[in-house]
C-alpha cells in the first residue's frame, strides 16, 4: 500500500470533547481499520481517553499498559463495567524485557506514547519501537503531536502556545521532574523503518487549543510550585503563570481558539524478519545491502 499523507481539519483532542469516540483521530483510525477485525488489542501507553474508546470497539480482548499506578487506577475506573474477564490493565515499564514476553497482538495503539517516554524511560525513545515490534501482529497506530515548544511562532496564537509549553517545562524541571519530549512525524517515520515497520498512511490534524488546554497546562505549573526550593522564585512564577493565563484565555475561548501546530496519526505494519535491518555489535539495526 503506498504512503499517503492527508491533512484533515479538526479540533485537537484537548478541546472540550464529550466522549473519546468523538475524537477525530480515533474516528480516522476506525475508518482506516475498515472491515479488518480488531482482534487482540494492545494499548501500550494507556490513558483515560484511549481506554474509553477501546472499550467501545469489537475486540476479542485488550491489554492496557501504563508505568503509573495512578494512571492504572484512572484507567480501571474509566473502563468500568465494559472491562471483561479477558481484559487486562497492567503496570509496567517497556524497558523491561519481561513485560508481555512472547505475546503478540493484532492491533497496537501508541497514543502520545513516544512523547511520554521521557518521564519514565529518558533517552530510550529510539529503542521504543524496536521493543514493541515483536508484539505487533498486524497493525500499529501511532498518535503524536508535532513539537511546538522549540518552534519559532509566526503569530500570536503560536506565541502563546509556545510560551505555555516553555513555562510548563521550566516549572517541571525546577521542581525536579521531567517534561515530555515530543518528536516530529518525520523522526517517527525514520525510526519505524529502522525498527522493522512499513509506514502505510500518515494523517495530520491541525490543532485548535481551547480553554481546557490553557488551564490544564498552567494548573500543572501551579502544582510544581510547592516543590521549588526558592520561595521567592515560586511566588514570581505564580505571578507569571496567572498573567499568562489572563492573556491566553480570551483567545482560547474565541471561535478560532489557539490555532497552532498539528497532531499526527501514522499507520504501520511489521515487515517480515528477512526485511528488517541487521543488528550491529551494539544492537543497532543497519540497512541490509541490496543484491546485484
Amino acid at each position: 500500500m503506498p504512503l499517503k499523507t492527508t491533512h484533515k481539519k479538526s479540533s485537537h483532542t484537548t478541546s472540550s470533547t464529550p466522549k473519546a469516540a468523538d475524537s477525530p483521530i480515533f474516528q480516522a483510525i476506525e475508518k482506516l481499520q475498515g472491515e479488518r477485525p480488531w482482534g487482540s488489542f494492545l494499548d501500550a501507553g494507556t490513558g483515560r481517553k484511549s481506554i474509553e474508546w477501546i472499550c467501545g470497539l469489537d475486540t476479542e480482548r485488550w491489554t492496557a499498559v501504563t508505568a503509573s499506578n495512578q494512571m492504572a487506577t484512572t484507567v480501571k475506573k474509566a473502563a468500568g463495567t465494559a472491562r471483561r474477564r479477558q481484559d487486562r490493565i497492567m503496570v509496567g515499564n517497556w524497558m523491561s524485557e519481561q513485560l508481555l514476553f512472547g505475546e503478540r497482538f493484532d492491533t497496537v495503539l501508541l497514543d502520545y506514547f513516544i512523547g511520554a517516554i521521557e518521564g519514565f524511560a529518558p533517552y530510550w525513545q529510539d529503542r521504543a519501537l524496536h521493543r514493541l515490534w515483536p508484539h505487533v501482529g498486524d497493525r500499529l497506530y501511532l498518535v503524536g503531536v508535532e513539537p511546538y515548544v522549540l518552534v519559532e511562532p509566526k503569530d500570536t496564537a503560536g506565541a502563546l502556545v509556545r510560551e505555555i509549553g516553555r513555562l510548563r517545562d521550566a516549572c517541571l524541571l525546577i521542581a525536579g521532574n521531567r517534561p515530555y519530549r515530543e518528536y516530529p512525524s518525520s523522526w517517527i517515520m525514520r525510526q519505524l523503518g529502522i525498527a522493522g515497520f512499513r509506514v502505510l498512511d500518515v494523517r495530520y490534524f491541525p490543532i485548535h487549543y481551547r480553554e481546557r488546554f490553557v488551564n490544564g497546562q498552567l494548573d500543572l505549573c501551579l502544582r510544581q510550585l510547592p516543590h521549588f526550593s526558592d520561595e521567592g522564585l515560586a511566588k514570581a512564577m505564580h505571578h507569571k503563570i496567572e498573567a499568562l493565563r489572563e492573556r491566553a484565555l480570551p483567545l482560547a475561548r474565541s471561535q478560532e481558539g489557539l490555532k497552532h501546530g498539528a497532531d499526527y496519526l501514522i499507520v504501520a505494519e511489521p515487515m517480515a524478519d528477512r526485511h528488517r535491518g541487521m543488528p550491529d555489535a551494539a544492537g543497532t539495526p543497519q540497512s541490509v545491502p541490496s543484491g546485484p
